[in-house]
């Protein structure tokens, strides 16, 4: 099973893509593990990346999809895999296509987890982290016991300035923008799968699980 997820920050991507790829004992394939582990491994294409991030550049497309075709052609990939993270841009997309070609593979689903923006926003905006020992809490999903109180140190809860309102809708705009032409891509070419990012975690995971099945 070949998945590639996407969702706006705060649809619950990564949480759900842990929960698929233990059903499905696939490897959850994230861009950054991907980078990380090129640059460890000291491939040429990790020494390159790590070369343009050391100076605080962007890596370059060229660079970033010869490390996932190297990704993907590991024998962990061989039944399957699930992206998270690539590709963002549409130019990536049809590089990837022509990756898993060449092993004469496709892309079975793209999962669309799909929330709207003003519950992505509170999700975001509600985020609180203690001064003192940095445990971290939602003012709706894990309040503490006591408002603006650390359960575990009594220390003062705090909104990162990256977590204001204004911030984030930003935020949330500029990602709706930088995906429609993907999910536009994915739509026409009939691998676009939309799932209720609203519902309660377990469910979402069930939908996610019969939509790969064709059950949904």
């Amino acid at each position: 099973m070949n998945l590639v997820f996407m969702g706006l920050p705060g649809a619950g991507k990564g949480t759900q893509a842990e929960h698929v790829v233990e059903r499905f004992d696939i490897p959850h394939i994230s861009t950054g593990d991907m980078f990380r582990a090129a640059i460890k491994e000291e491939t040429p294409l990790g020494k390159e990346a790590k070369s343009y991030m050391d100076q605080g550049g962007l890596v370059p497309d060229e660079v970033t999809i010869g490390i996932v075709k190297e990704r993907l052609a590991k024998d962990d990939c061989k039944h399957g895999f699930l992206l998270d993270g690539f590709p963002r841009t549409v130019a990536q997309a049809e590089a990837l296509e022509d990756i898993l070609a060449e092993s004469d593979r496709k892309i079975d689903h793209v999962v669309y987890i799909d929330v709207a923006r003003d519950v992505l926003l509170a999700r975001l905006t509600g985020r609180r982290i203690c001064k003192n020992c940095g445990a971290t809490y939602h003012v709706e999903f894990n309040p503490p016991k006591e408002e603006g109180v650390c359960d575990r140190c009594g220390g003062e809860l705090y909104q990162r300035e990256d977590d204001n309102e204004e911030t984030v809708a930003n935020r949330l705009d500029v990602n709706m923008q930088k995906q429609q032409s993907l999910l536009d891509f994915y739509s026409d070419r009939g691998y676009l799968r939309k799932v209720n990012g609203q519902q309660d975690i377990d469910q979402v995971t069930d939908d996610i699980s019969k939509l790969v099945r064709g059950q949904l």
